[in-house]
């Protein structure tokens, strides 16, 4: 299954790249995709590639969601 997730833009580290966190795991995405991201923006990853922004409270709402599911399979 593929599941894209939500991740916050930490640093943008060069043209189309960019410093992602993900949960306090930390990883360098593509972001060619997007214009005009921030640091501090929150961004759909799938595959390693950004393919949109997320507004904060729609990607802090989908994190818990996530979490959640992660708790009840252990």
């Amino acid at each position: 299954m593929c599941l894209a997730v939500p991740v916050e833009v930490v640093a943008l580290t060069g043209p189309g790249r960019a410093l992602a966190d993900m949960g306090g795991v930390r990883r360098e995405i593509d972001v060619s995709l997007l214009d005009g991201l921030e640091v501090g923006d929150f961004v759909i990853l799938h595959v390693g590639f950004a393919l949109q922004k997320l507004d904060r409270v729609e990607a802090e709402k989908t994190l818990a969601i996530l979490q959640q599911m992660a708790a009840q399979q252990q």
